[in-house]
């Protein structure tokens, strides 16, 4: 893929992300394209070797999505990576990162605000059930109802306090105070039942670190 190529799918690409963010494109040993965000630069220069310990060497090297912090040592400054390497068939021809600030400001002290119809809602951390993507939006499952918070699930991911809430799939973070049950699924890893009675998987991408914090 030529670097005119890269750059006019990365340029289609940010209409999608968030405005913060920076865009990092590796073949198997360099970097081909990276755009900084003004939030956050890693100074990353094309043609440079990717460093070990980075999202795109973490993506590359074990052939799947990678979404996690990365300590300050591999470039200088912590950063928030998610990674996704490219196949050409069954090889890996490369990854693209998004990247965002490891440390944004909190949304608020113990709560954040929710839409529900026409109307906006208060809804304290330990109230959340469960964060779901839907619409490039984040459905807010709460005791007692429902509401969309505009940020995105990875933009939430990291302003959430760690201790309530851990990230399962793609597609959803829970409240471990919520959790019910944790079952053996041949679905996915694990299936979350909710005490609400919700099914949620634990996909494969995240059993690892969910069984990390979990403590099993």
């Amino acid at each position: 893929m030529d670097h005119i190529t890269v750059t006019s799918i990365m340029n289609v690409m940010k209409e999608f992300l968030p405005p913060h963010t920076s865009i990092a494109v590796a073949d198997p040993e360099k970097f081909i394209y990276y755009k900084p965000s003004k939030l956050v630069d890693l100074r990353i220069r094309p043609g440079e070797p990717y460093k070990k310990g980075s999202g795109a060497a973490k993506a590359i090297a074990e052939k799947h999505e990678i979404s996690e912090y990365i300590d300050s040592d591999v470039y200088g400054i912590p950063y928030y990576a998610v990674s996704v390497p490219l196949f050409n068939g069954a090889h890996v021809v490369g990854a693209v990162t998004t990247i965002f600030p490891a440390k944004p400001s909190p949304i608020a002290a113990n709560f954040f605000t929710v839409k529900a119809e026409d109307c906006w809602y208060p809804v304290s951390y330990e109230n959340v059930v469960y964060l779901e993507a839907e619409n490039r939006k984040t459905k807010v499952q709460a005791v007692g109802g429902e509401g969309y918070h505009k940020m995105s699930l990875t933009e939430l991911e990291f302003m959430l306090p760690s201790e309530l809430f851990i990230r399962v799939h793609r597609s959803y973070i829970v409240n471990v105070s919520h959790i019910q049950e944790i079952q053996p699924d041949s679905h996915s890893t694990f299936l979350l039942v909710m005490k609400d009675e919700t099914k949620i998987p634990v996909s494969q991408t995240y059993s690892s670190s969910f069984r990390k914090a979990l403590n099993y």
